[in-house]
């Protein structure tokens, strides 16, 4: 079995799609504390608050001096329609890719729901420090304060 990153481990070099035909990538970020959050798909209630919930407080983020990126497996325009009717302003990035970053996370995995097994997303979010290394990982998110949570972890660092 593979190890997965963690803590004290480098957060994998990644470059993703973004909504306006865009890319990202981890080397856009170098020397700031980053903020990588995971969810399963755009407008579904979980991920629809979940991202709400890191718009609402991306100026605190900012000021401790942390980016935000969500990220999960819809397409860019998808990103872009899911964006604009929620009035997201964290910028969100596609993991399409076979084999992308989800897949070297670990978290692009099967999942088992009501007896159908799955290929998804595992909630999770990755506070990156300003040296490229992982600080903290939240594996299996519950979305209600979490976002908060983050906040807490990324202004003490």
């Amino acid at each position: 079995m593979t190890t997965l990153p963690g803590p004290g481990d480098a957060f994998p070099a990644f470059t993703l799609e973004t909504p306006d035909g865009g890319t990202v990538s981890l080397a856009d970020f170098k020397g700031e504390k980053l903020v990588v959050f995971f969810y399963p798909k755009d407008d579904t209630p979980g991920c629809t608050t979940e991202n709400k919930d890191f718009s609402a407080l991306k100026d605190q983020f900012a000021a401790a001096d942390t980016a935000l990126l969500g990220v999960s497996k819809d397409p860019p325009a998808k990103h872009a329609k899911f964006a604009a009717k929620h009035e997201l302003t964290v910028p969100l990035a596609s993991d399409s890719e076979e084999g992308g970053l989800s897949d070297a996370l670990g978290i692009w995995t099967e999942k088992q729901n009501y007896g159908r097994t799955y290929m998804g997303m595992v909630r999770t979010t990755y506070l990156v420090a300003a040296d490229g290394t992982i600080a903290q990982v939240w594996n299996k998110v519950k979305v209600k304060g979490h976002a908060e949570v983050v906040l807490t972890a990324a202004a003490a660092l």
